[in-house]
């Protein structure tokens, strides 16, 4: 994520953005040791952000969408914007319609007609395919594609390498297994796995 906003800054995109540091609630110490690394700071648990200063944005850079949601609806109640992240890399159709929150890697690629709800992760060289719907805090993972005609309800990851067939509907708080094909719609809260999914 913070190579995200460091490579926007530096091409000159978006308004620019100062790194204050970052929010954990149970940081592990290799995360830790590597935001100090980076030279930020550790800020403590989510509930700080009841003091941030006026103007402060939260981009969330949580890899599980159930997660993400939980965190996202505490930091909405702070009443805290999040902020558009598109890697200078990546591709966006220019009729994408997008929420707050979205994040997109390096050499992802959106086409036409696409739409996108809030805190939508795509990560690295993934795709997704015209008039294809993404619902809020769906993460899609590295090499995985979405077809055309797709719908990915509230919540699903997609992972890495697996694909999404053509008008097809993955229900809500499901999972994609890495590597799986997806030829039929995905019952809402089920794992699937495997070529093709079962």
């Amino acid at each position: 994520m913070l190579g995200i906003v460091r490579a926007i800054t530096a091409a000159g995109h978006g308004p620019g953005f100062r790194v204050l540091g970052f929010v954990d609630d149970a940081p592990a110490e290799p995360n830790l040791k590597l935001v100090h690394a980076l030279d930020l700071p550790y800020l403590g648990p989510v509930e700080e952000l009841r003091q941030a200063p006026p103007g402060t944005a939260v981009a969330l850079g949580i890899g599980d969408p159930r997660v993400r949601r939980a965190v996202a609806a505490r930091v909405d109640a702070y009443g805290l914007p999040a902020p558009v992240l598109v890697h200078p890399d990546a591709t966006v159709g220019p009729d994408t319609v997008a929420g707050d929150g979205l994040v997109v890697f390096a050499g992802a690629r959106v086409t036409t007609n696409v739409r996108l709800g809030r805190h939508v992760h795509l990560n690295q060289n993934c795709t997704v395919g015209h008039d294809s719907v993404l619902a809020d805090c769906v993460s899609v993972n590295p090499l995985a594609a979405i077809s055309g005609a797709c719908v990915l309800e509230t919540g699903v990851l997609v992972g890495t390498t697996a694909a999404v067939l053509q008008g097809l509907r993955v229900g809500r708080d499901a999972t994609v297994g890495a590597g799986a094909c997806v030829v039929r719609d995905v019952p809402a809260g089920a794992v699937v796995k495997g070529v093709p999914a079962r």
